[in-house]
């Protein structure tokens, strides 16, 4: 069954076209990369495929029982969210809120599930700190708890290593790949397109081709072959 199909997808502002007549079907269970130049449509797939803005033609969607189940979202982070003035506890249970009901005060179920998700990710010790005192990979950790508090069936990360030090990204690379071994289906933009290769089931590249498939294809691919032989860095 997939959990992702995009038909004749056209993306873009305007005039602008940046992703043209896009198709595709993504098995459930699949931790997808979405990997290309800067400006060529990543962002606003995702942007897309969260309803935040309309696509110019075409549709995309997930399947019913995986948007029932809720979505999970990391997006970038700006210098103004890493100052935020919140225990790691109150932003991991924000993370509720995305479940599709609210009321002035948290359940004790949702109290639980935020409790679940920190354990889930090794920051319980965390739960009383102060989120803008944290390190980059911890309040990586702690926006990954959020959007795990989320859903049941499928993440979306926007650049989660973005400005992290080596051993932060491997550790967060490493925490991304236990969720989808246990069952939560990726969908992640990365700049890293060695490490995309290296972790990933599926690959998306957007660009001036577009490349779809698993990622052992998308290596013995022109296009992957040329990303990996300059290191896996793209612009």
């Amino acid at each position: 069954m997939d959990i992702l199909t995009c038909r004749d997808l056209t993306l873009g502002y305007g005039e602008q076209v940046l992703v043209e007549k896009l198709n595709f079907q993504l098995p459930r269970g699949a931790y997808l990369c979405i990997v290309g130049e800067n400006g060529a449509g990543k962002s606003t797939l995702m942007r897309t495929l969260l309803k935040l803005q309309e696509p110019l033609s075409g549709r995309i969607w997930l399947d019913e029982e995986a948007a029932a189940g809720g979505i999970g979202y990391l997006p970038q982070q700006t210098q103004t969210q890493r100052d935020f003035p919140a225990s790691v506890r109150e932003i991991v249970l924000s993370g509720c809120q995305a479940r599709g009901s609210w009321h002035p005060f948290y359940t004790q179920e949702e109290k639980e599930r935020a409790h679940f998700c920190m354990r889930r990710l090794d920051i319980c010790q965390l739960k009383d700190c102060s989120y803008r005192k944290l390190s980059g990979g911890q309040q990586q950790r702690v926006l990954l708890a959020r959007a795990l508090a989320a859903t049941d069936q499928v993440l979306l990360l926007d650049e989660p290593v973005t400005g992290l030090d080596p051993k932060a990204t491997l550790s967060m690379y490493e925490l991304v790949e236990k969720l989808h071994r246990e069952g939560i289906s990726v969908i992640m933009i990365s700049h890293d397109v060695r490490a995309a290769a290296e972790n990933a089931s599926h690959i998306l590249y957007l660009g001036d081709q577009v490349f779809f498939g698993s990622s052992d294809a998308f290596a013995k691919s022109p296009i992957g072959q040329y990303y990996l032989s300059k290191g896996g860095r793209h612009a």
